[in-house]
């Protein structure tokens, strides 16, 4: 009798374990569900390849779901950073939202990032500049894209590569700037501040990162090989490429060329939280150097530097459950449709849409 209760216990165990492993494996697949869907975007996305300076760089044409096109197109300009063509799948909500007003997004990896040929630290604001309008240029010959309704995107380190393009090219229809600096040197100078701030960092400690600061400007301004800045600074982090990258740009000023941006249309985007760049210095910038008709400001308080919501963004455990389960509502709240609209309120967007002629074939 005893050992009969002993195997309807165990039986009844091995059931509740059953039953427990069943569910766990129902919901492991209907978060599997529920991860493939919010990470399924209404875009046909192809790879593509544009040939610059005798290198092969790799990269997405993001197409809107529907439709035969002629698509007016954004190109990607990226921060700083090796960076890859989706900005590791951070990007697509953002293409997404500009797929709604009609328009395809193209990006390229970095040069030596995840197919692209080359070294992204050997490259000036100049050289990113080229590229850009090299892409441009590649996607005017296509098929598929409006030439008439080209424009930029970019974020931070962009700051510096946006206008240039722009002056350059004064087909390009808008510019979004997402959270761009003006002057390399200030916004070095205001991100050590704010990171000290953040740190909590004594007036001593204040001091002395101020001081090598100074010191690297000088080591800069002579000239200096990285070994001589690791000597003064104690800082053997710093790579050779890096440094090499810092010395071509440190004197980067977005300033004149904001100037000669002929009156192109912006949406200048500045977040509340940002630790990188001073926005109300960029803000004021682009406010006294650009035609105010050409000037759209859209400020987002409770955004950090990447237009992320800062509640997610400063808890690793919320940042990777919304990356994971909700990407879109990784963004601060409008940014993505405060995008569409903008794109979809250009002059003449619309009328340039309709009348441009169908694509054959497709």
């Amino acid at each position: 009798m005893f050992g009969k209760r002993v195997r309807t216990a165990k039986r009844r165990r091995w059931r509740a374990v059953a039953g427990t492993l069943i569910a766990l494996s129902l919901l492991a697949v209907s978060l599997g569900g529920v991860v493939l869907w919010q990470n399924t975007y209404d875009l046909r996305e192809e790879h593509v390849t544009l040939r610059h300076r005798g290198a092969d760089l790799d990269g997405v044409l993001a197409l809107p779901e529907e439709g035969d096109g002629p698509f007016g197109l954004v190109v990607f300009v990226h921060g700083d950073g090796p960076v890859d063509a989706t900005h590791e799948t951070f990007y697509r909500p953002i293409w997404e939202s500009l797929a709604k007003a009609g328009y395809a997004s193209l990006s390229f990896s970095k040069p030596g990032i995840s197919g692209s040929e080359g070294n992204w630290l050997d490259q000036s604001m100049q050289d990113r500049a080229d590229e850009t309008l090299a892409a441009v240029a590649w996607a005017r010959a296509r098929p598929e894209i409006d030439g008439r309704r080209i424009g930029l995107w970019g974020a931070s380190q962009a700051g510096w590569v946006l206008p240039k393009v722009a002056a350059q090219d004064a087909g390009l229809r808008f510019v979004i700037a997402v959270s761009p600096a003006i002057d390399w040197g200030r916004q070095g100078r205001f991100n050590l501040l704010a990171e000290l701030r953040r740190d909590g960092a004594s007036a001593e400690e204040r001091a002395a990162a101020l001081r090598r600061r100074e010191t690297t400007q000088r080591l800069l301004q002579a000239g200096a090989t990285v070994e001589e800045y690791r000597d003064a600074t104690g800082d053997d982090d710093m790579t050779a490429d890096r440094w090499r990258f810092i010395a071509k740009n440190y004197t980067s000023d977005a300033t004149a060329d904001l100037r000669a941006m002929h009156g192109t249309p912006v949406l200048l985007v500045v977040a509340g939280h940002d630790i990188n760049v001073d926005a109300a210095e960029t803000e004021t910038a682009y406010r006294e150097l650009l035609p105010r008709d050409s000037l759209d400001v859209r400020r987002y308080p409770d955004a950090t530097h990447s237009l992320v919501k800062h509640d997610v963004e400063r808890s690793t455990v919320k940042l990777t459950l919304t990356a994971v389960f909700a990407p879109r509502a990784l963004f601060a709240d409008g940014f993505l449709a405060d995008q569409r609209r903008f794109l979809e309120r250009l002059p003449d967007s619309r009328a340039a849409a309709a009348s441009a002629p169908r694509t054959p074939g497709r």
